[in-house]
This record gives C-alpha cells, sequence and structure tokens, in this order.
C-alpha cells in the first residue's frame, strides 16, 4: 500500500513539474514579442544555477547531468556544473565556492547532509534558493531546500526487497559501494524490511576501482554458496556483479538500482531481474526548472513534500522501450 501511495505521488507531481515546464518554455516563447517577454528573457540569460553533485561522472551522474544541460538550454540560462567524485569534503568546498560566485539557485545532492549542512547554511544567509536532489529526501528541509527532487530510498528499496522475495531468494547480499551515503543504506535497509530472508550487507570498493569490487563480490559469493540472490546499487556496480557471479559459478540472481545501457541489455537476456529505476535524467532537468521559477516567479513548488522521480521498476517485459531511450541518453 505504500508503494502505491508512493507511485501515485510520483506520478502526480512529476506529471504536474513536467507539465510546469512545458508552460514555461511555451510562455516564454509566446512573449517573447512583448516587452515584458524580452525583459523576461533577458534576465534568464544573464540567471547563473550551480548543480553541485556527489557525482562520478559514470553512467549514472552522466545522464543526470545532461538532464540538467538540457533544461539550462531549453529554458536559456547558464549552468555550472561540478561534481566531487564521492567526496563530502570536496563537495562542501564547491558548494562554498558557487556560494562565493553568487549564483542565482543551487542544486545539490546530499548523500553525507551533516558534511553539507554548513556550507548549504552560508548559501541559505546569501538567500541563494536551494534544490536538493537524488540524496537527502528526509533532509531537505533542515538544510534548508524549498523541496527534493528523486526517490524515497527506503520505499524504494522495500520494493526491491519484495521483488526478490517474490522471484524465490533466500540469501541477500545488498552491496554498498560508498561509505556514509546515507540513501544507499536506506535502500538496503529497506529491501532488508520485505526481503524476509536471510541478509547482508557487503562493503565494496566502489566505481573508483572497479576491479578490485568484482573481486570483493566474487570472493563473498565463492565463501557462501548459499547466497542466491545480489543486489546492487549502482549500474557499474551491477555491472561488476554480473562479472563476479560469472566468476565464482554461482547461481544467484542479480538485481540493481538504476539505469545504463548495459544493464539495460543485461535485463532483456535474463542475467539482470530488474532495476530499479529512479530517472535520473528527471533529476538533473527539474531542479533547474524549479530553480527558474523561483527566480523569475517566486515559485515554491513541492508543497513542502518531495517531487518524486521514482521508483519505477524496469524488467524484461518493458526493457525495450528504456532501451531506445537510453541509447538517446535520457534515460
Amino acid at each position: 500500500m505504500t508503494l502505491l501511495i508512493g507511485r501515485r505521488r510520483r506520478a502526480f507531481a512529476l506529471v504536474a513539474a513536467l507539465a510546469t515546464v512545458g508552460a514555461v518554455v511555451a510562455g516564454t516563447a509566446i512573449a517573447s514579442s512583448s516587452s515584458s517577454g524580452k525583459a523576461r528573457k533577458a534576465a534568464a540569460t544573464q540567471m547563473v544555477i550551480a548543480m553541485v553533485t556527489h557525482g562520478d561522472g559514470g553512467s549514472f551522474w552522466s545522464v543526470a547531468k545532461r538532464g540538467a544541460q538540457q533544461a539550462a538550454r531549453d529554458l536559456g540560462v547558464t549552468l555550472r556544473y561540478s561534481e566531487s567524485n564521492n567526496d563530502p569534503k570536496r563537495q562542501a568546498q564547491l558548494i562554498l565556492a558557487a556560494v562565493s560566485q553568487r549564483v542565482d539557485g543551487l542544486a545539490v545532492s546530499a548523500p553525507n547532509p551533516s558534511a553539507l549542512k554548513s556550507a548549504l547554511a552560508r548559501a541559505g544567509r546569501a538567500n541563494i534558493p536551494i534544490i536538493t536532489l537524488n540524496s537527502g529526501a528526509d533532509q531537505f528541509k533542515e538544510l534548508g531546500a524549498i523541496t527534493h527532487v528523486g526517490q524515497t530510498e527506503t520505499v524504494a528499496g522495500q520494493g526491491a526487497g519484495e521483488r526478490l522475495k517474490a522471484a524465490g531468494a533466500k540469501k541477500l547480499v545488498c552491496v554498498v559501494h560508498e561509505q556514509n551515503n546515507i540513501g544507499l543504506n536506506q535502500r538496503c535497509a529497506g529491501a532488508r524490511k520485505t526481503f524476509g530472508g536471510s541478509f547482508q550487507t557487503l562493503q565494496v570498493a566502489g566505481t573508483g576501482n572497479i576491479s578490485t569490487t568484482k573481486s570483493q563480490i566474487q570472493a563473498k559469493l565463492q565463501a557462501d554458496r548459499t547466497i542466491d540472490a545480489v543486489l546492487a546499487l549502482n549500474p557499474d556496480i551491477a555491472i561488476a556483479a554480473q562479472d563476479a557471479i560469472a566468476g565464482a559459478r554461482s547461481k544467484a540472481r542479480l538485481a540493481t538500482f538504476d539505469l545504463s545501457g548495459t544493464v539495460i541489455s543485461a535485463i532483456k537476456s535474463g542475467k539482470i531481474l530488474f532495476a530499479v529505476d529512479q530517472q535520473q535524467y528527471a533529476q538533473g532537468y527539474l531542479p533547474v526548472v524549479l530553480l527558474y521559477l523561483n527566480n523569475i516567479n517566486a515559485h515554491e513548488l513541492g508543497g513542502g513534500l518531495p517531487i518524486l522521480t521514482g521508483p519505477g521498476f524496469v524488467t524484461k517485459e518493458n526493457a525495450a522501450k528504456v532501451e531506445a531511450l537510453a541509447k538517446k541518453g535520457a534515460r
């Protein structure tokens, strides 16, 4: 029931947000012939929005970045995108740099809210509007953000656990690839709650060292032949897990969070059971739109709640449809 409510709220919020995008873009085009339209266009051209993520430049974040860049083009604003490669201290420094540049809006992922709180407080004191994205759904208010764009990680994890249980798995390993990332821990906690069988977490080196990550997963599977399910929390980690399962000659079923072209191909071939899709393109696109509207019209959208972009599920049944979009870089 919780998942159903979450999906309905996600669908309503996302449709409303995208409808607003269409209205803004169309409205800007219509108004361009009037003096007020020209003034608004000039204001948008001068607007600078910074997006600072904990991204690693991998298959997930490259799509989110592409969404942000497209939104900036659609709205005629300047985007300054930067990422910290999962380094909270570096991310805080990048936020402070954006504040010192007096940007007109700040979009930030918040996997480690305590590490970013001071920097975001400085943005608040400088009257820079903030939107959080991807990570930080439960903490966006205390960080001073208007709203959050992403998914509720615990709910998404519960959905993954339910599906793995329905597939008949009895012993699950949840692979954590970033230390201190609150969202990843919430995913595993959600899966543990609904899975019902034996459950373990495995900390691995991460996307910066895929070969070591593969070896760590493979060693785990070789040491415990009763493990029959692996849940990855990133598409690049999922492919490492796929190779580890093959290397260990394990019969474990594999599922993952998030999409890449390689993950979709693996779903189509049956090597990956499903992927939890949080639609990262929208996570990049929508914060730019929300900050634009806040600057132009003082809109504060979301109504005090996150704007949910997930969870959705990509399975063998719908993978072909999503694959075409992934090839275009939009999924």
